[in-house]
């Protein structure tokens, strides 16, 4: 059995993690990893924020988010996370500051994200959350006329660095013998002329302007974004519709002042915080403020529908509009800049001096569905087209030796925080045996 995993970012490399594990009944099967972009992590993967919730999900995706949030802490502790991917628990915070209270109804189903509201909303629906005057970060500007919740803790709230989680991910996969190949891109599917059943594929490395053939068993499609296209271009007869659509995000990274290393381990007792938020002078969006080990502030939540999706992950930087980065600039300092003494912030008043530091601008490309939770799934023979056959669910502890193809994409925002426990499910579907999380709701 062999299988070929399409896209490198933090779900392809938790499948490739999960497979070549110990616990795999199929560990020294081969695995390949396809990547198109010249540069590893450079899609949301990288430039996500890494907040991780363990019950801010809907019903059919509620299994799979708890069962990642245990295996997140689980490799922390088992390998050393605090330090290599910077795994914090986390002290989640909702600040209102809108003249009118927020009406947390539909946010597990994923409204907040195409309406521009906060998804905090999906922390506390049916929930009395009480204001709260203590564990407040030092480096939140206090602002006039706030109310501030405590909405998640160290029990169902964490945080990691995700570029440092997915290169311990890929490393250890390719320690493991995993093989890496990028930048290449899958072109087609190789059939058995008789049978139809897929034998391999035929892989271009984009560098060298070669092409070869890897023999798999099993197909792997999670390429973010990219998904449908792929799998319309691995099979075209196919009538089935992968409804995945790109969803443009800009985000900074920050150092202030007002949050240090010491804070962080002294004051704050090695415990990030998320802080989210809808202010009356964001221009419509919901800013999300999270702090990272090594007194880092990522702040992100200004969405665009309106960028193309480029053909490969490392061309967003090229597309950044820079009237957007100031925008978001401008945010943090209300939210997070030196506020003059004597003042509380107010849209009126904007006495906040811009001491903060800027060290990475970015803009990725998150997969997003119309239901709002992700494709985790086998795809049916009968969905890849004309004459192309996989292996059978023949349910023997032998597993699924003749193959298949699946789908794991369409994450959302929550990419990071769902990825381990994508990754476990996915292999534990190749290896044909029982999933650790019932994702029966998250079929294409």
């Amino acid at each position: 059995m062999s299988t070929v995993i399409i896209g490198g970012g933090i779900i392809g490399s938790s499948i490739a993690y999960y497979l070549s594990s110990e616990s795999s009944p199929h560990k020294d099967q081969e695995v390949h990893v396809i990547e198109s972009s010249s540069q590893l992590f450079s899609a949301a993967s990288g430039y996500a924020a890494g907040f991780l919730a363990k019950d801010w999900f809907s019903s059919s995706v509620a299994p799979l988010g708890s069962l990642s949030f245990e295996l997140h802490h689980k490799e922390a502790s088992e390998n050393g996370g605090e330090e290599k991917w910077g795994y914090m628990k986390s002290t989640a915070l909702s600040l209102d500051v809108s003249d009118v209270p927020a009406v947390r109804t539909s946010a597990r189903e994923g409204d907040w994200l195409s309406e521009g509201t906060s998804r905090a909303e999906a922390a506390s629906i049916g929930e009395a959350v009480q204001d709260i005057s203590g564990d407040i970060p030092l480096w939140l500007t206090r602002q006039e006329g706030g109310s501030i919740e405590n909405i998640g803790d160290g029990d169902t709230a964490a945080q990691v660095d995700p570029l440092r989680l997915c290169k311990y991910l890929m490393d250890t996969c390719v320690s493991r013998g995993v093989q890496l190949h990028h930048p290449a891109e899958v072109t087609s599917i190789i059939t058995d002329n008789a049978t139809g059943a897929i034998t391999g594929v035929k892989v271009r490395d984009l560098k060298a302007e070669t092409e070869s053939v890897i023999p798999c068993t099993n197909i792997v499609i999670s390429a973010g974004p990219w998904t449908p296209a792929v799998f319309k271009s691995l099979f075209p007869s196919s009538k089935a519709r992968v409804r995945i659509s790109p969803l443009a995000g800009y985000s900074l990274v920050l150092r202030s002042p007002r949050h240090t290393e010491k804070l962080e381990r002294e004051a704050y007792k090695g415990r990030s915080h998320a802080v989210f938020t809808t202010h009356p002078a964001s221009c419509g969006f919901s800013p999300e403020v999270f702090s990272r080990r090594g007194a880092e502030i990522y702040i992100a939540g200004l969405n665009s529908t309106r960028i193309s999706l480029p053909s490969k992950a490392d061309e967003a930087k090229s597309l950044i509009q820079k009237d957007q980065i100031q925008e978001l600039k401008d945010v943090s300092v209300l939210l997070m800049g030196k506020l003059a003494e004597g003042h509380h912030q107010s849209s009126d008043d904007v006495p906040n001096t811009d001491d903060l530091e800027v060290l990475r601008e970015g803009l990725c490309f998150r997969p997003v569905t119309n239901r709002g939770s992700p494709i985790i799934s086998r795809v049916g023979d009968e969905l890849l087209g004309t004459g192309i056959k996989t292996g059978s669910l023949d349910g023997s502890t032998e597993g699924r030796k003749k193959g298949g193809v699946f789908i794991a994409a369409g994450h959302g925002p929550w990419g990071i925080s769902l990825s381990l426990g994508t990754g476990k499910v996915i292999a534990e579907m190749v290896d044909g045996v029982k999933t650790s999380a019932d994702v029966s709701g998250l079929v294409l």
